[in-house]
């Protein structure tokens, strides 16, 4: 594919940004992106210092889908499907920033998210059925559960186009901010507030919450997990700064 670059990890400061690079395409995602995109993930993953991940888009939309050209080339579905769960089971807590346009497969990417943020201009289409493309079982399920089955078959079925205020309405949307300079204060500020958390609490939360929505909680290790964090020296350093009115230093034990 020519035009743009394979995707970026950035990190700094506790905080990991993936930047899709080709906007003359609309990021549209090549093949060899996916594998680069997993590698990026199990980067972020091994960095204990990362607690916030966002994902962007160069240019004017966030992400096209996969190039459709490469279709007869490889199970583009299964291998899109593998990515999004690992962006869902990633360690951080994700951020999508939105903008522009949220096409096919990047629906569900930032669907994995566990926020998205977006600008007005930001609208979502899957012509999946429009194309005899049979969406993958995990996009399928993350549309049901986050967003409804009414909303689901809105999308997948009807091929409806949802713009900034219907994203907003059907939750896909977390904030709908009024142009790209607030979002991107907007991301910052919720990533800020991420960080001062006590990443003990935090980090498992987000695994629970995403295991208990599909029902494949593990209670065992949702069990250790709160003892852990109620044996810690960071439970001691919250309680001690709440009664002090005075931001904890967690420091993640």
């Amino acid at each position: 594919m020519s035009g743009g670059q394979a995707p970026l990890l950035e990190t700094a400061g506790g905080v990991a940004r993936i930047t899709l690079r080709r906007p003359r395409q609309a990021n549209r995602l090549a093949v060899d992106d996916l594998a680069v995109l997993r590698g990026l993930l199990d980067a972020v993953n091994a960095d204990e210092a990362v607690r916030v991940l966002v994902l962007a888009g160069e240019g004017r939309h966030f992400c096209s889908g996969f190039d459709l050209g490469a279709l007869g080339a490889i199970d583009a579905g299964a291998r899109f499907g593998e990515l999004a769960d690992a962006l869902e089971a990633a360690r951080p807590i994700t951020v999508a920033r939105l903008h522009g346009g949220v096409y096919g497969g990047a629906a569900d990417l930032a669907l994995a998210c566990d926020f998205r943020l977006g600008a007005p201009a930001v609208e979502m289409f899957v012509p999946a059925a429009r194309i005899g493309l049979h969406f993958y079982a995990g996009g399928l399920q993350r549309f049901v559960n986050r967003l409804g089955l009414a909303t689901a078959k809105q999308v997948l079925l009807a091929g409806r186009t949802l713009d900034a205020p219907a994203l907003l309405g059907c939750s896909y949307l977390d904030q709908l901010l009024p142009d790209i300079q607030t979002l991107d204060a907007a991301l910052q500020a919720l990533a800020d507030e991420l960080l001062g958390m006590a990443p003990l609490a935090l980090l498992p939360m987000k695994q629970h919450l995403n295991a208990m929505a599909a029902g494949r909680l593990d209670a065992v290790r949702l069990a250790d997990d709160i003892v852990r964090a109620r044996d810690s020296a960071d439970l001691i350093e919250g309680q001690a700064a709440w009664a002090g009115k005075r931001p904890a230093s967690f420091k993640g034990g």
